[in-house]
């Protein structure tokens, strides 16, 4: 006959106290980080206001009753939403990560820190509309490029020594723990129920990453953030009523979140929580792709001026050869028929094909009409990806964290171009001189996407100035994308 197991509470999980205490205890002081939290912030809304241009995206935008108004509700930047927090959050939270263009974390888990954003920047506002009305004083911008900071780090400390994906959880997961930590410091919850609310989330049954590869992927991934960030403002929302939490979620024998999805692993931590993750994020500046990918695509752009240059044509081409790391084979090595955009944006012999035919890899040449030019997988089916051990160590080195592909092309004839290797892509924190004058154009170019001349400049004026920023109160400043 078994022994009965114990009903003595337990204290909470070593984890969680962790992450409260250093969202609610740790004063960031980095100006590495305040800097780069605000290009995150510039690039994330940036990439949003792209993804309004799909109407596979704008049709998940508004309230979830048509018509429903929210006195006080919090904006959804590029329309005229005003809605309740959670579902500002999910609206803000797809929209940013429709594209697969914000930025990347990439480690032995993988994921986009900047989709805290969704939950950060809709519970901010609407606590500074409220305050307002009030006659109280709203929060800052500060405040959320703090929120953004911290909820980086969460996720990205525990991605660096955890895979979720091998698994079969998605990294969203992440995304609601992170969230769920910095809202609820933002909505004002004692530490008690701060611990609470991140036992919710892990407590939470957890998205599959089945629509993120073949034989399913499907759109689902580029919405999955959205809704990640959305429960957490949720979740957050339910502690603050006093609801109880769940204090050794991760570790209770059988029933915790170790034995019943993490093949009763522990995790494991590499650093303390401070403010790497945000110094050292990647950004998504050249193309709109799955991160282990970028440097794949800018070596394709490479390789198309010199077949233009030596007078050759796709249709010369045998073989293409990928040097890569382990990661990307895992993720985006893809053969077969491509079904939808989702598909697409995650098949690194797509994101090498369409640079190496028309010399560009644009959101657009994700879609339908492009996907038709049977060229692109004629070429698809001459690619071939090998494992560079030293590029998957290199990958993995704290101090290094390349993201390295090198491609060769071969010819008919026999001949080759020289082997072109792209180690670090344009978003690596190694090019960051190189890379934020790009990533400003680039917001520029999706401010006028979606508003007039005046209005763009008004966002840009304090944008662009970073103690003009901190200090603007948060719903004046999300006002600036009012359509």
């Amino acid at each position: 006959m078994s022994a009965a197991m114990s009903n003595v509470r337990p204290k909470y999980d070593k984890v969680l106290v962790d992450i409260v205490d250093y969202v609610t205890k740790y004063k960031v002081t980095s100006r590495l980080a305040y800097d780069t939290a605000r290009n995150c912030l510039i690039d994330t809304l940036g990439c949003g206001l792209e993804a309004l241009e799909y109407p596979a995206c704008k049709k998940l935008m508004g309230p979830i009753v048509p018509g429903t108004l929210v006195p006080n509700g919090a904006r959804v930047p590029g329309t005229q939403f005003q809605l309740d927090p959670v579902q500002a959050a999910f609206n803000i939270g797809a929209m940013i990560r429709w594209l697969d263009f914000n930025d990347t974390w990439l480690a032995a888990e993988w994921g986009h820190p900047s989709d805290n954003l969704g939950g950060i920047l809709a519970t901010a506002d609407w606590l500074s509309r409220n305050a307002v009305a009030a006659g109280k004083k709203p929060l800052t911008m500060k405040d959320v490029l703090t929120g953004m900071i911290k909820a980086h780090e969460i996720q990205g400390c525990i991605a660096l020594e955890n895979s979720f994906n091998k698994v079969g959880l998605d990294h969203v997961v992440l995304v609601k723990v992170a969230s769920t930590a910095v809202v609820a410091d933002m909505l004002g919850l004692t530490r008690d129920e701060i611990l609470n609310a991140v036992s919710l989330a892990w407590v939470d049954g957890q998205s599959l990453r089945t629509y993120r590869h073949a034989p399913n992927t499907g759109s689902r991934k580029s919405w999955a953030a959205g809704d990640a960030t959305s429960r957490a403002v949720r979740l957050a929302l339910i502690a603050r009523t006093g609801e109880m939490g769940y204090p050794s979620v991760l570790t209770a024998p059988t029933w915790g979140f170790y034995d019943a999805l993490f093949k009763g692993q522990p995790f494991k931590f590499q650093r303390k929580y401070a403010s790497y993750v945000m110094e050292n994020v990647l950004f998504k500046i050249s193309f709109p792709a799955e991160f282990h990918a970028q440097t794949a695509a800018e070596a394709a752009m490479t390789l198309h001026g010199e077949l233009a240059m030596a007078g050759r044509e796709v249709e010369d081409i045998r073989k293409i050869t990928i040097r890569t790391h382990e990661a990307c084979i895992r993720i985006i090595d893809k053969k077969g028929p491509l079904n939808n955009p989702a598909d697409r944006d995650h098949c690194i012999q797509y994101m090498v094909a369409v640079p190496l035919i028309f010399g560009r890899l644009t959101a657009s040449d994700y879609e339908d009409d492009v996907a038709a030019d049977k060229r692109i997988d004629a070429l698809r089916e001459k690619i071939v990806c090998v494992e560079d051990k030293a590029f998957t160590k290199d990958y993995h080195d704290p101090k290094k964290r390349s993201i390295a592909n090198a491609l060769t092309v071969e010819f008919k004839d026999g001949k080759k171009l020289k082997e072109v290797i792209v180690e670090y892509p344009i978003g690596h924190a190694r090019r960051r001189k190189e890379g934020i004058p790009l990533l400003e154009a680039k917001f520029r170019t999706n401010l006028a996407r979606q508003f007039p001349a005046r209005q763009q400049q008004k966002i840009l004026d304090v944008s662009l100035d970073q103690k003009t920023l901190e200090t603007m109160p948060v719903n004046e400043y999300v006002d600036l994308y009012v359509i």
